[in-house]
C-alpha cells in the first residue's frame, strides 16, 4: 500500500478522500474537519468563499494554507460555460498561475444536475488555456469518455445528487466509466456516509471527492476521520480482490476433511 499513489495531472496525490470547503459552520471548524480528513486536495467555491478577492473580509487562506494543501478551485453556482470559464481565469490570477482546476456547469438549481452540453463547451477551452481540467459529470459513460478525450485530467461522476446523501445509485455505469478511463475516475457527489465511499473505493474509483457528507454530519470532524478510513478500506479491499460471490451456495469456512467422527 505505501506506493499505492494516486498520479493527478502528473503529480503523485496520498490520499484519496478529496473535500470541500462549503457548509461549515465556521473556518475554524472548517480547518479541523480537513485535519481529520487526511485530504491533501480541498476545493474551494469561487464564487461563494473568499480567498483574497474580498480584501475586507476573513479569507480561508487564513486557516487553509497553499503551502500545506492543494487547492482545487471550482466553478459551483456556474450555469454556462461562459461563467465557469470566467470563474476559473479570476482562480488562475487569484492563486499566481495555478492550473488544476474543478469544472462544473450545473442545469439547473433543483437538482444541480450537470450540463453535460455546457460542461463540454467549457472544458475544451479551459483545456486549450493549459488549465488541468477535472471535471464534474454525469454518469453517462460516453460523455465521460468524451470528456477524457478533450484532455481532462480527471472525470468526476456524481453518486447522485450533490447534497442529497443518497449514496451510490448506479454502480453499474460507474463500473462502464472505471473499465474505459485512461484517467482517474473519481466519484463526486451524492455521497452520505463512510460506507458510500468505502463502496466507490471498491468499485474501483481512484478517489472520492465530498462536501456535504461530512460538513453537514453532527459532528463533523468525527465524521471527516470516518470518510478517511473508509476510503482506505475500500482502496485496501479493490486490490486485495474480492471473493467470488456465490447465489444459492454456501462455502464452510473450515476445513472439510479430517473430521471427527
Amino acid at each position: 500500500m505505501n506506493n499505492d499513489t494516486l498520479i493527478l495531472a502528473g503529480k503523485p496525490v496520498r490520499s484519496r478522500l478529496l473535500v470541500g470547503t462549503g457548509k461549515y459552520a465556521d473556518f475554524n471548524q472548517t480547518r479541523d474537519a480537513i485535519e481529520a480528513s487526511g485530504a491533501e486536495i480541498v476545493t474551494v467555491a469561487i464564487r461563494r468563499t473568499n480567498i483574497g478577492q474580498n480584501p475586507d473580509e476573513p479569507s480561508l487562506l487564513d486557516v487553509i494554507s497553499p503551502d500545506r494543501y492543494t487547492l482545487l478551485p471550482n466553478t459551483a453556482g456556474c450555469y454556462t460555460a461562459q461563467d465557469a470559464i470566467r470563474t476559473l481565469r479570476l482562480a488562475r490570477e487569484l492563486l499566481d498561475g495555478h492550473s488544476l482546476v474543478k469544472l462544473e456547469v450545473l442545469g439547473d438549481p433543483h437538482t444541480l444536475f450537470p450540463n453535460m452540453v455546457e460542461t463540454l463547451a467549457a472544458a475544451e477551452t479551459l483545456v486549450k488555456e493549459g488549465f488541468q481540467v477535472m471535471v464534474y459529470c454525469s454518469d453517462d459513460p460516453i460523455m465521460a469518455k468524451r470528456l477524457e478525450e478533450i484532455g481532462c485530467v480527471a472525470v468526476m461522476p456524481l453518486a447522485s445528487l450533490i447534497g442529497s446523501g443518497m449514496g451510490i445509485l448506479n454502480p453499474w455505469n460507474l463500473g462502464i466509466i472505471i473499465d474505459k478511463a485512461q484517467v482517474p475516475v473519481i466519484v463526486d457527489a451524492g455521497v452520505g456516509t463512510a460506507s458510500d465511499a468505502a463502496i466507490a473505493m471498491e468499485l474501483g474509483c481512484a478517489g472520492v471527492l465530498m462536501n456535504t457528507a461530512i460538513a453537514q454530519a453532527q459532528n463533523p470532524v468525527l465524521m471527516a476521520g470516518a470518510m478517511r478510513k473508509a476510503v482506505e478500506a475500500g482502496r485496501e479491499a479493490f486490490l486485495a480482490g474480492r471473493m467470488p460471490k456465490k447465489t444459492y451456495q454456501a462455502s464452510p469456512s473450515s476445513p472439510t476433511s479430517g473430521l471427527i467422527r
